[in-house]
């Protein structure tokens, strides 16, 4: 994990309404996901409050973890998150409501390079609100 990006988000997660945020950290970082970046969406988009990009070392661990981190989610706050792309395991998207998740293989990941579309290029922390 990021570990600056990770502490800020986590603190973000302490707020209230940061619950889903911090359960889904926690989720992916005990299936050992690698490179997770969370970014605040606040004032870029009304889709989410923040998105999750996170990296998988093969397709059967990134479906592995998009499916854990799912029923999780179900069983400790009784949401559904609606998931795109678990046949293929190159990229899964899930949708968790307040928090949208991408896993990626790490060379799936390289070629769409979401980070460099929602971060901006001064290099402010990822999940700081703008």
């Amino acid at each position: 994990m990021a570990a600056p990006e990770v502490a800020t988000a986590i603190s973000e997660a302490n707020k209230p309404g940061g619950q889903l945020l911090g359960l889904v950290l926690q989720s992916l970082e005990s299936d050992k996901a690698e490179d997770v970046v969370p970014i605040a969406l606040s004032g870029k988009s009304e889709m989410a409050d923040y998105m999750v990009i996170a990296s998988g070392r093969s397709s059967r661990q990134v479906v592995s973890m998009a499916e854990k981190l799912s029923d999780r989610l179900k069983a400790d706050l009784g949401r559904a998150c609606r998931m795109e792309g678990k046949d293929n395991g190159d990229w899964v998207l899930l949708d968790c409501g307040d928090v949208v998740v991408h896993i990626f293989r790490p060379e799936v990941r390289e070629f769409y390079q979401l980070e460099k579309m929602w971060l901006p290029a001064t290099g402010a922390t990822a999940a700081t609100p703008v």
